[in-house]
């Protein structure tokens, strides 16, 4: 029997997303949202079982390879550079890399040069 996977929350993903350097929340399409320098890189799916995350095309295809019951895209999101990520299913060091990437892509480069260099 595999043991029980910690439940990642709305909570949870706040914790990991606001402990990136210069990120604030605030709502974006009316669910938490969570920006670097005012651009978005992830946001609570009004659902409330997905997260909404930026991601570059090709990396978006390994995700989808990865884990597709976790990384997904619906038409919705179809020519945009976001996936959806079903939160339930993810591990505490998948969400932090998901949010890592995420804000890697939403960062200016000044921001990402200044923390490579501490």
């Amino acid at each position: 029997m595999r043991p029980a996977r910690p439940s990642i929350t709305l909570e949870t993903i706040r914790e990991v997303a606001l402990a990136l350097p210069e990120v604030e929340e605030r709502s974006s399409y009316g669910t938490p949202g969570f920006f670097v320098r005012k651009k978005l890189f992830a946001r609570w799916h009004q659902d409330g079982d997905k997260l909404v995350v930026r991601v570059e095309d090709i990396a978006r295809e390994a995700w989808f390879r990865i884990d597709p019951e976790t990384y997904f895209i619906t038409d919705h999101y179809r020519g945009y550079p976001y996936m959806l990520v079903r939160h339930a299913n993810l591990t505490m060091p998948a969400l932090r890399k998901v949010l890592a990437e995420a804000w890697e892509l939403a960062a200016p480069a000044r921001l990402r040069e200044s923390m490579r260099s501490k």
